[in-house]
């Protein structure tokens, strides 16, 4: 254990992610086809994770604040011109939310039938929701440390809920919670801005923000939480002192200084899922070339290659909700195949 290190939790011990795995977003409407290109790729430990497919594409609620929005427990969200707005009781925003999240529930339970084994959810995360979300004067919730407060506690009673439920749908599932937080260095650097956009929002105190990521990552029961962030300087430590079992995060935004905590991350026992292949179209390298770069890290931070596999898995670069239909479902056979290689030659 490294100095400062908070004790590994039983979720960063024992979670086993698998090879591969999507963000969270995809292309197109239909959920069903969603759910069953997902499942269809990411068939479990052999090959990968699946995951509750999000469509941003059917509008507002359907996006990734709206979405989380639509869990909160008494707090509600109506869509503004300048945003999602905190409001006094649920609208047709906030049921459309709901009503989108149950179609995808329907979906992953259908073409999941029998599945044992890994799979994952997303939400917003506090601190990106609190970035995110105005109060009734305009203000993001960030401006007000009470509104933070509430905020949290309403997205943790939600996220109970929502993962009570999606074990009842699918009860042989082993449920792996995933935050997203691009927005989570902003808020710790105090470059939020505020509503009249000649200001920014101060810089919120790192044990803080620690503290209520370790308190909404606590609602899992025990059970592994990632943080997702394909913003530059994802804070790995503060992350790993919060009690997350994998930091999810875009590959090529690491840089040198990166290096040791990723290091130290990894011998702490936090998994790290790389995000590799681009999330929008594009030509794909071969499957080696894509994760070329994870083996030279490795190396470069004399790391055990026999960690390797067990450590990392491979994801997009982000959520693929830019990309084609075709694209999306190349980009996710492509994480596949190259957490394949990965495996077949560590070194």
């Amino acid at each position: 254990m490294f100095p400062g290190d908070a004790p590994r939790t039983p979720s960063q011990r024992e979670f086993r992610p698998g090879p591969a795995t999507g963000i969270g977003s995809m292309p197109g409407e239909d959920a069903r086809e969603a759910a069953k290109t997902v499942t269809g790729t990411f068939e479990g430990p052999e090959t990968g994770m699946p995951h509750l497919a999000e469509l941003p594409a059917r509008g507002p609620g359907a996006d990734m604040i709206g979405r989380t929005a639509g869990m909160l427990v008494e707090l509600y969200a109506r869509v503004e011109p300048s945003g999602w707005r905190i409001g006094d009781r649920p609208g047709r925003d906030t049921k459309r939310a709901r009503s989108w999240l149950g179609e995808d529930l329907d979906a992953i339970e259908e073409f999941t039938q029998g599945y044992e084994g890994t799979l994952k959810v997303q939400a917003v995360g506090p601190w990106t929701l609190a970035a995110a979300l105005e109060l009734k004067n305009g203000e993001v919730a960030l401006s007000d440390p009470g509104a933070c407060r509430d905020l949290a506690g309403s997205l943790a009673e939600g996220l109970r809920t929502h993962l009570d439920e999606v074990r009842r749908r699918v009860p042989g599932a082993d449920v792996v919670l995933q935050l997203d937080e691009p927005s989570l260095i902003a808020v710790l650097r105090g470059q939020v801005k505020s509503a009249s956009g000649y200001r920014t929002h101060r810089a919120m105190d790192r044990q803080a923000v620690e503290a209520v990521l370790r308190d909404v990552i606590g609602v899992n029961k025990g059970g592994p939480v990632v943080v997702h962030s394909c913003a530059p300087d994802v804070p790995f430590a503060l992350l790993r002192r919060a009690g997350v079992a994998a930091v999810s995060f875009d590959f090529a935004l690491l840089t040198e200084r990166d290096g040791d905590t990723i290091g130290e991350a990894v011998e702490g026992g936090t998994k790290l899922f790389a995000g590799v292949v681009p999330g929008t179209d594009g030509p794909l390298s071969d499957p080696a070339g894509s994760v070329m770069g994870v083996r030279t890290l490795w190396r470069r931070l004399g790391l055990n290659p026999g960690l390797l596999t067990d450590a990392v898995t491979v994801t997009p670069a982000c959520g693929l909700a830019g990309a084609s239909p075709e694209y999306a479902r190349r980009a996710m056979g492509h994480c596949v195949r190259a957490a394949r290689s990965l495996a077949e030659n560590p070194e």
